[in-house]
């Protein structure tokens, strides 16, 4: 054996137990970089569904007061006396504008009368006999329904023939 090949032989441990530990550390910062990766994007879809759900709420709180103010101006055109007067023409294009509004934003209405009573977008507040419907359908919407999107904002309430 050459002085050289015994420097090597001697050295060729300590090398190889180096190069042993470093890959280690690379195999470990990289599984520290994996799970930061995968931290990261737990991260951003958690904040995706906040902000949807953000969003979803606040539409709502927005949503249901202004269908007082449409059930009022309905509740108007219901007891007006003249339907040709300029004021309930008025109030008619205001009840179009909102009906058209809403619908832009997605919200829809919940057909209720000649329905039968479904309890997931029905409230019912009375039942009446009928002996032209059969029981369990909606024979008199009392406050129109909406849904956003698919999610109920505000339930129908009815009465139902018993």
């Amino acid at each position: 054996m050459t002085d050289m090949e015994t420097v090597l032989d001697s050295n060729n441990n300590p090398l190889e137990e180096r190069i042993r530990e470093l890959e280690e550390r690379v195999r470990q910062e990289h599984d520290l970089y994996l799970r930061a990766l995968a931290d990261f994007d737990n991260y951003r879809r958690r904040i995706d569904r906040e902000r949807t759900n953000t969003v979803s709420t606040a539409k709502r709180e927005i949503l249901l007061p202004l269908l007082e103010v449409l059930d009022g101006l309905e509740l108007a055109l219901h007891h007006a006396e003249d339907a040709a007067s300029p004021l309930t023409q008025g109030v008619r294009a205001i009840q179009r504008r909102f009906l058209s509004l809403l619908e832009h934003h997605k919200v829809e209405t919940i057909q209720s009368v000649g329905e039968p009573f479904d309890p997931r977008v029905h409230e019912a507040i009375d039942s009446v006999p009928s002996e032209e419907h059969p029981s369990g359908t909606i024979v008199e919407e009392v406050q129109r329904g909406y849904r956003l999107g698919d999610d109920l904002l505000r339930p129908a309430r009815v009465r139902v023939a018993a």
